[in-house]
């Protein structure tokens, strides 16, 4: 708080009320020149008792909940995409099991059955050195 806030009115010197009181010897002359304003306290709201809350905190709390709000989001977007993804694969497997089971069928109208199974080893065979 300032010098004179706490103080009864007795207390307070008088160069803080009176303007006609004479100064200290080692305090010189104003510099804007007008010595007979009253001499004050500079105005501090913390000396006052006055604090502001802690917006530091606030914001690093703030930020953390945002933090982790996005995490749950970006972690249910991800859940979705996957779940998305698993059935397209699903449906390309299929898709394609059909295709080859349809390409083997028309085969078979062709060849001897024999041969088109030993077509199918061997293409599985090159389909498994291709995926290495």
């Amino acid at each position: 708080m300032s010098a004179t806030s706490e103080k009864r009115f007795d207390d307070i010197p008088k160069r803080f009320i009176d303007p006609l009181v004479s100064k200290d010897k080692d305090e010189g002359s104003r510099v804007n020149g007008k010595d007979w304003k009253i001499k004050k306290d500079a105005f501090r709201l913390k000396s006052a008792g006055v604090r502001k809350l802690n917006t530091w905190k606030l914001r690093e709390e703030k930020k953390l909940q945002q933090d982790q709000y996005k995490q749950r989001l970006n972690d249910l977007k991800k859940e979705k995409s996957d779940e998305k993804s698993r059935k397209v694969e699903e449906i390309k497997k299929r898709r394609e099991a059909i295709e080859e089971k349809k390409r083997y069928e028309q085969i078979a109208l062709k060849m001897h059955a024999k041969k088109v199974e030993r077509l199918r080893k061997k293409e599985k065979r090159n389909k498994m050195l291709k995926e290495r």
